[in-house]
């Protein structure tokens, strides 16, 4: 049977590409989106948010989606040394960054021809603007047959941004945690913290603690952040398992992030964020490269402090960080006018 597109009343039609890194989806707009206005990436931002969000809940949400899915919508980018600029997004609103997407557009972007230069081996460079800002993606490229593999990149400068912080958290009292930042902020602590353990525990008791932390940290700690308001958000937390002096063994962690959103990778800007932790703790040094391991699937990325930096006032380090992206299908969503269900919904 012929596949095509069904009689269709005049309603939109969204294109995309489905990958995963890791086990993480990414849902890839790239066409029947409506132009997005803005001089800025984050205008952009706040124009898609408050506009546009009925197309994201579409796109992520059932019945299209799923309450774990993850988009992004390629859009112009200001800065003209970027190939292409992108809006992250998810069950419950927008990033400003994320690293398992970074590494599945860093592949796209050489495979549909996103990239202002010719791919070239062993490495293609991309230009990726993120909300949180420039992010310089590397594609191995392999000249004898134009195929595309592993993705590292480095990111905008990760700091610490407190430490041994004390929150009462709802049913399990005085937590400490630490915050950071690697494009976006988010709260770290042992699973054992809760009597859990990342590699074993069920999903549900992992959420549920997760939760109620992101929950403590958003109330009763403050963040800042030196070049935008916009960036000065927790994200999420991230459950690990204690593991973060230097070693050449995996350390494992779960990151749950947005609506109670779980990150099937070990999230790239979570192990952005992390390293910097490690490295401000001096438990790391530079180039000593890690091994981060998902909790939900196993999955692998590695990352190192490459080189310091500063971020405003905080002390601040370049982080690499290097995984790999898939395939898993090219589609056409249809949006029929008199569906009554077309914006989607999220079962909670």
């Amino acid at each position: 049977m012929d596949l095509r597109l069904p009689p269709n009343d005049g309603g939109r039609v969204l294109r995309v590409v489905d990958m995963h890194t890791g086990g993480e989806p990414l849902r890839v707009v790239l066409g029947g989106y409506p132009e997005v206005p803005g001089d800025t990436l984050l205008a952009k931002r706040r124009h898609v948010r408050d506009r546009l969000d009925r197309l994201r809940t579409a796109l992520m949400l059932e019945p299209r989606g799923h309450r774990d899915m993850y988009g992004a919508l390629l859009v112009p980018s200001e800065l003209p040394e970027a190939d292409l600029a992108v809006l992250f997004m998810h069950n419950d609103g927008y990033s400003t960054m994320c690293g398992h997407a970074v590494v599945a557009l860093g592949r796209l972007a050489v495979d549909y021809g996103l990239v202002k230069r010719e791919p070239r081996a062993p490495e293609t460079p991309v230009n990726i603007h993120c909300p949180c800002g420039l992010v310089r993606a590397f594609v191995q490229y392999s000249e004898s047959d134009g195929k595309t593999g592993a993705v590292r990149f480095h990111s905008v400068p990760a700091f610490a941004f407190a430490t041994d912080v004390s929150v009462t958290v709802e049913g399990f009292g005085e937590v400490v945690v630490d915050i950071s930042y690697g494009g976006a902020f988010y709260a770290f602590v042992g699973a054992k913290t809760f009597g859990l353990d990342v590699m074993r525990s069920k999903t549900r008791d992992l959420v549920d603690a997760a939760t109620e932390v992101t929950k403590a940290v958003k109330s009763q700690v403050k963040l800042h952040h030196p070049t935008s308001e916009d960036l000065a958000f927790l994200y999420g937390t991230i459950l690990t398992d204690d593991n973060d002096a230097y070693s050449s063994e995996p350390t494992a962690n779960v990151c749950v992030f947005a609506e109670a959103q779980v990150d099937r990778s070990p999230t790239g800007s979570g192990v952005t964020a992390r390293i910097a932790l490690q490295y401000h703790k001096g438990l790391i040094g530079l180039n000593q490269t890690r091994t981060f391991q998902s909790g939900a699937t196993g999955s692998l990325f590695t990352g190192k402090a490459i080189q310091e930096t500063t971020c405003g006032d905080f002390k601040a380090v370049v982080v690499e960080v290097a995984g790999r992206a898939f395939y898993t299908g090219v589609s056409h969503f249809v949006q029929e006018k008199d569906d009554e269900l077309t914006d989607g919904f999220l079962l909670k």
